[in-house]
């Protein structure tokens, strides 16, 4: 099982990979706006934000809308070909395939986090770190149009419902976590809620911005790409290397990861040109993203019964939610005023500071 994990989280945070670093810059490739380029990249978060509530309804993720999700991802990522030239409808390829990877990535996590634990959780999640710091190195090579990533994205997408299908039929829920009608009170939790979106938002400067904000100052697509590389590399040390961390205080390391990510986003906002600081807040990313994500889902697993469910609101509520919020908010700030992205962004995370620390004495 840990094999079929292993690859299943390689290509789909390939996926992400070449999502993130490289759909904004064939999206300025191919004449969109900065604002435009936000709405698009927000559309994918938008549905993740909306789905989890039906499961509030009532509605359960079986293994049949496990399976058609996988589906909607395939046809989604291959309409790209013909979707990629036009905003509307290249607007609903990105909410099909945001639909999909939404509802396949929680249920996946669930029997990670049953299989394996938290404690040694890291050490088959950084197989994604693994294809996302590939992709970047290959893919970066090979860009020479937008159907270049497209083919590189549908194939990853293939190749991940692959495994995925495999995980599932190896590995089946027990009746209590698979029907769990347990309850999440967002309201009662709030300030951890809270502070968990603003986290992400303050990622959208970083996850839609990053490569064109540094190309722009003067940085090589090369050289940025390296940037990006090398956060990753520490990203998958830390992920390594965490299981005695994820033993101590989780929201204590909550705090830890946050004021992390303060300090990274002032870095690029000070020094956007100077590749020592450069380096040193990529270095970050393994605490403002690897430590952050492994705590934050384990902490949701212990919290709450339905633990299907708080992975959905966790992916729906901080990489839905938050990732809306942040692509069409720091859209419009760098089509407006580029140069204080990472300022704003650095003020969203202090925000996100505040609320956890008074989640935590609330507690």
């Amino acid at each position: 099982m840990a094999v079929f994990l292993g690859s299943f989280y390689f290509f789909y945070f390939g996926i992400v990979g070449i999502y993130v670093i490289f759909f904004p810059k064939v999206l300025l490739m191919l004449h969109y706006t900065s604002s435009e380029i936000g709405l698009l990249l927000a559309a994918s978060p938008l549905v993740r934000f909306l789905i989890p509530f039906a499961f509030t309804k009532g509605f359960q993720l079986n293994i049949m809308r496990f399976q058609f999700a996988l589906l909607l991802m395939i046809l989604s990522a291959s309409s790209l070909y013909y979707t990629i030239d036009s905003f509307y409808p290249l607007l609903v390829s990105n909410i099909g395939l945001g639909i999909g990877m939404s509802l396949v990535l929680p249920y996946i996590e669930v029997i990670a986090l049953n299989i394996i634990k938290k404690e040694h959780y890291g050490k088959i999640r950084l197989f994604g770190s693994i294809g996302f710091i590939l992709v970047a190195l290959v893919l970066v090579k090979y860009l020479s149009s937008a159907y270049v990533a497209i083919n590189y994205l549908v194939g990853f997408v293939v190749v991940t419902s692959i495994f995925a299908l495999g995980i599932t039929h190896k590995e089946k829920h027990t009746k209590k976590e698979q029907l769990s009608n347990a309850s999440i009170s967002l309201t009662k939790d709030w300030k951890l809620w809270l502070s968990l979106i603003l986290m992400q938002v303050s990622f959208g400067a970083f996850y839609n911005f990053f490569t064109i904000y540094e190309t722009q100052k003067g940085i090589t697509l090369d050289t940025t790409i390296h940037l990006w590389v090398f956060g990753v590399v520490v990203e998958i040390v830390m992920l390594y290397f965490q299981t005695k961390l994820l033993k101590y205080d989780l929201v204590m390391l909550l705090q830890v990861t946050i004021f992390a990510t303060i300090i990274r986003w002032l870095l690029l906002f000070f020094a956007p040109t100077n590749l020592a600081l450069l380096y040193f807040s990529q270095s970050l990313h393994a605490l403002s993203f690897a430590l952050f994500y492994s705590v934050a889902i384990s902490y949701l697993h212990q919290r709450y019964e339905n633990k299907v469910l708080a992975q959905q609101f966790f992916s729906g509520l901080t990489f839905g939610l938050g990732g809306l919020v942040g692509a069409v908010s720091f859209g419009y700030i760098y089509e407006y005023n580029k140069d204080t992205i990472f300022l704003v962004a650095s003020l969203i995370a202090l925000g996100s500071l505040l609320f956890i620390t008074l989640f935590k004495k609330s507690r």
